[in-house]
């Protein structure tokens, strides 16, 4: 039943996203405000679809950014991206170059001003990634990085890149920490989605002002700490961490 719930649910999700990203286009081309309001719009109907049929709830806590700063954020799944774009003001993503030819995902992230990044080419990759990010000063905006690159495993210890550094250097903005458990209930390439609360928690602002090896510490330790505190609150059974040296974060 579990199997078949999460099913239905995909197909509910999926469909909706081709019926709303196609009527919606119109007015997310026309504007930008117009592409955001779709896809929060979108974000909330699928909330309601994954409580309805999965019992998931969605919650989110500490306080909401507004302005305009970089959010660090853990990511496990496409829900914590959801939960993200409808929360945030303003959002905008670091996203991997192959996102921008995917159907409706690619036209809506581009609209509102996320940044492809192909990241088989690290050094070209992080210059490209700062001076697009760069030239845009206009609007404020939460701009979203996930500094381990890619979803991880509840458990999972990946290392952290450095370019979630690079960007708060250069661009001399304040960073949120953001943690969350959303695998624990909706894992990387997993058919389930179980029942539970996915939380999403902003913490604490980091400053700007830090150099990179230190704000990369603090990062990543606040990130960590808070996520594994996430999931362990939801039932999850972390591996018991393995000693060794601390690792240097790596480049993007």
């Amino acid at each position: 039943m579990r199997l078949i719930r999460s099913l239905i649910f995909d197909i509910a999700m999926y469909g909706l996203m081709a019926i709303m990203g196609i009527l919606c286009a119109p007015m997310a081309l026309w504007s930008v405000d117009g592409a955001y309001r779709a896809i929060k719009a979108y974000c909330g109907a699928v909330f309601w679809l994954l409580r309805v049929i999965c019992g998931l709830r969605v919650e989110v806590r500490g306080e909401i950014p507004t302005g305009d700063v970089i959010v660090a954020s853990k990511h496990q799944s496409f829900l914590d991206i959801m939960i993200l774009s409808y929360h945030l003001p303003r959002v905008r993503f670091i996203m991997k170059q192959q996102l921008r030819w995917a159907p409706i995902l690619g036209l809506y992230a581009l609209r509102i001003g996320s940044t492809p990044v192909n990241r088989g080419k690290r050094a070209a990759a992080m210059k490209a990634m700062v001076s697009d990010v760069e030239k845009d000063s206009g609007t404020p905006h939460q701009l979203v990085i996930y500094p381990q690159g890619t979803r991880t495993l509840p458990g999972a210890k990946l290392p952290y890149k450095v370019g979630a550094g690079v960007l708060y250097e250069r661009l001399g903005k304040t960073c949120v920490p953001a943690a969350t458990n959303v695998g624990v209930f909706w894992a990387r390439r997993s058919r389930y989605r179980d029942p539970g609360v996915a939380v999403v928690e902003f913490l604490p602002p980091i400053a700007p002002g830090l150099r990179i090896s230190e704000f990369m510490r603090r990062l990543e330790e606040t990130v960590e700490e808070n996520s594994d505190r996430l999931m362990r609150e939801a039932g999850f059974a972390l591996p018991a961490p393995e000693a060794g040296p601390a690792k240097k974060p790596e480049a993007m």
